[in-house]
């Protein structure tokens, strides 16, 4: 004896498939946690010193560039030498910017003391945590 079934119904999916989004934005998170670094330095070619460390590369800091033919620029906005410690002031100000490290970057044919009057002038406009960018040294192994 053949007993007749009815047809199964195949059920609905009700659900969102998320994968695909949360690749999608995985994506996205990791493009910009590249990018990001890139966009706070100005386009001055600077040729920095060597050093045999390198520290406070991934805190948030303010970067205060000098180009090798003078031009200075604070993050990535380019100032006169006459603006530079106002600039940096308001730049400081800001609530976000309490104690935040200030990176001198200098070019490496750039006299000394003109990096120490930058310095000065970074600490007067308020900077408290002061530091000068370098390049690793990269040494010759036997």
């Amino acid at each position: 004896m053949v007993i007749n079934r009815p047809p199964a119904q195949s059920e609905l999916i009700t659900k969102v498939n998320v994968t695909p989004i949360i690749d999608v934005a995985l994506v996205l998170v990791i493009i910009l946690l590249v990018t990001a670094p890139l966009l706070t330095v100005p386009d001055l070619p600077v040729d920095l010193p060597k050093a045999a460390t390198r520290e406070a590369e991934d805190e948030r800091n303010v970067s205060i560039t000098l180009g090798a033919n003078g031009v200075l620029a604070v993050d990535e906005q380019r100032v006169e030498a006459t603006q530079f410690q106002d600039v940096l002031g308001q730049r400081l100000a800001d609530p976000r910017n309490d104690n935040v490290l200030v990176v001198l970057r200098a070019d490496s044919s750039t006299p000394y003391l003109q990096v120490q009057k930058l310095l000065g002038e970074a600490r007067a406009a308020g900077a408290k945590r002061l530091a000068i960018a370098t390049r690793q040294k990269t040494e010759a192994r036997p």
